[in-house]
Formats: C-alpha cells, sequence, structure tokens
C-alpha cells in the first residue's frame, strides 16, 4: 500500500458528529465538562471520595465521570459538580455556531 492509496479528510473537531452521532453536540459537550472535572480532580489530587464529600455528590459519580462513562449524566448536573469542586466556574454556551 502506497500514500496514494489513502484519502486525507479533516475531522470537524468534534469526533461524535465526525461518526455521524446525531446527539454528537451534546456528546461534546459532557466530554469537555467531564475533562475539567478530571483536571480539578487531578489538580487538587482529589480522590473520588473527597471529591464526593467536598461536593456533595457520590463517589461513585465522580467515578463514573474518570472512567468516561457519561451516559447518565445531564450537562446541568456536570455544571454543577464542577462549579462544586472550583468556585471561579465560568460557563459560555455558543448557539449556532459550527
Amino acid at each position: 500500500m502506497s500514500e496514494s492509496d489513502f484519502e486525507l479528510i479533516e475531522g470537524s473537531g468534534n469526533a461524535f458528529r465526525d461518526l455521524g452521532d446525531p446527539h454528537a453536540d451534546l456528546k461534546q459537550a459532557r466530554a469537555i465538562l467531564a475533562a475539567l472535572i478530571i483536571a480539578v480532580l487531578d489538580d487538587r489530587r482529589l480522590t473520588v471520595r473527597k471529591a464526593g464529600a467536598l461536593a456533595g455528590f457520590a463517589p461513585a459519580d465522580f467515578s463514573r465521570i474518570r472512567n468516561a462513562d457519561l451516559g447518565r449524566f445531564t450537562l446541568d448536573r456536570l455544571i454543577k459538580m464542577l462549579a462544586a469542586l472550583d468556585g471561579g466556574l465560568r460557563v459560555t454556551v455558543r448557539v449556532g455556531e459550527t
């Protein structure tokens, strides 16, 4: 196989959209918030138990986030979890932009 046998296609920046997922934007937003939560946990060296006690959420929720099991989380729940961990949180939502 040579290099000419492949076509290079640039992604959209949203892997879920590139794979044709009908809920791509929602899944991308949840993944971004989960990554921010994980970053706070790592930066502050919080275990899921400590994070749960600090934020008032079940430690199992933080464990699910660490394992990228985001199916049961809504955007508002993830935002509330992040805000409970990081009081300086600012979230901006843009609608209709690509």
